[in-house]
């Protein structure tokens, strides 16, 4: 008797990296592709009590490990890819996530780029670093693996302030397009997630809140979005995560999966 798609588990057998995966978004990605079948999720992060506390909760060693990795730094995601595929034998899937928000609401008249530089470091260079490090790995192993980015609505608009922080996203995409057809003779597909604004930790901190106000950031940003009656959680970006990574989305490449409750529609 075949299994049902119900009960299939989309990513069985799989290896996994997640970065930015102590928290938020990742965190929650990390737990979604464990409990469909990855065979190792390698949470990789700078939060180290964190990141090894939330591997730890998931099955530590058997099912999901940590490893300290700043992405701004290439030769640490080298590192990592590498001690990866030594350990687990293979590399399927890069869910390249980690990033930073604008520490400033600055726009081109007062923009300081020292504070660009940085975060330009993670947002852009960090990810360009997961991206090429997972592929050569997946070509140097012939798998047909699946890489995801984290990119933003930003990435599709424009605004009053943040310049900084709405040109890496609009980075990220392009960079997730052209990756696109430079991969695709080798069957790796990549693709992103665009969400709208999710109380993360790192959104609560950008503004001067704590995590008992999370539902007051929903409140915040109501207004600006056309579906009612359905909050943005961390769960509906990883889900999104996981049709991306998964067999679910194998002719999909080159894709922005929009995850907004349509804001941009409505812009």
């Amino acid at each position: 008797m075949s299994e049902s798609p119900m009960c299939r588990k989309k990513l069985e057998g799989k290896v996994a990296i997640v970065t930015g995966g102590a928290s938020g978004i990742g965190e929650v990605t990390a737990r979604l592709f464990a409990n469909n079948g990855a065979r190792m999720v390698v949470i990789a992060d700078i939060q180290d009590e964190l990141g090894q506390k939330i591997a730890k909760s998931i099955g530590w060693n058997s099912t999901a490990t940590y490893i300290h990795c700043d992405v701004s730094d290439e030769e640490q995601v080298k590192a990592m890819v590498e001690w990866t595929v030594q350990n687990y034998k293979q590399l399927d899937i890069m869910f390249s996530n980690a990033g930073v928000y604008s520490k400033s609401n600055q726009t081109i008249l007062d923009l300081d780029f020292p504070s660009f530089e940085h975060l330009f470091a993670i947002n852009v260079r960090g990810m360009a670093a997961c991206v090429k490090h997972a592929a050569s790995a997946m070509v140097e192993g012939h798998v047909r693996g699946s890489i995801v980015c984290t990119a933003s609505v930003a990435a599709s608009c424009g605004a009053k302030k943040h310049i900084d922080y709405f040109m890496s996203k609009h980075a990220v995409l392009g960079m997730v397009r052209s990756a696109s057809k430079q991969l695709g003779v080798h069957g790796i597909r990549v693709n992103c997630v665009s969400p709208y604004v999710v109380a993360t930790p790192l959104t609560l901190q950008a503004l001067g809140m704590d995590a008992e106000q999370a539902e007051e950031v929903e409140k915040i940003f109501e207004p600006y979005v056309v579906l009612k009656e359905a909050l943005l959680k961390a769960k509906h970006v990883a889900d999104a995560v996981l049709f991306l990574a998964s067999d679910d989305s194998e002719c999909v490449t080159g894709h922005n999966l929009v995850v907004d409750r349509g804001y941009l529609g409505a812009s």
